[in-house]
């Protein structure tokens, strides 16, 4: 998966407003950090259909960060998820640090 997360969409939203635009990246800055953990520790104890909402709840964070790709990969985990299926948690593992990683920087 060769995408790059972006702040184009929060930009998008905020049109112009700096202030609504700051209000949103505080909103993932503060959110996403705790869906990620919530769903690493479902995982490790293998409650997939818990790991599996967290992973729709971080499907908002990829969107908002311009992920398209990611964005289906959330979606197919997040149904395999439910089958307990795992094959796609070590993509899905790069996506959510590249998320981190780029979140930090916002």
């Amino acid at each position: 998966m060769h995408e790059v997360p972006n702040n184009t969409y929060i930009k998008q939203l905020a049109n112009g407003n700096t202030a609504f635009e700051e209000k949103l990246i505080a909103i993932v800055k503060r959110e996403f950090p705790e869906e990620q953990i919530e769903f690493i520790k479902n995982y490790k104890f293998k409650n997939y259909i818990a790991a599996a909402e967290n992973v729709h709840k971080l499907k908002n964070k990829i969107g908002m960060l311009g992920l398209e790709k990611g964005y289906q990969l959330a979606i197919d985990f997040e149904n395999d998820l439910k089958a307990e299926k795992t094959i796609l948690y070590p993509e899905f593992i790069v996506l959510l640090n590249q998320m981190e990683d780029f979140i930090m920087n916002l």
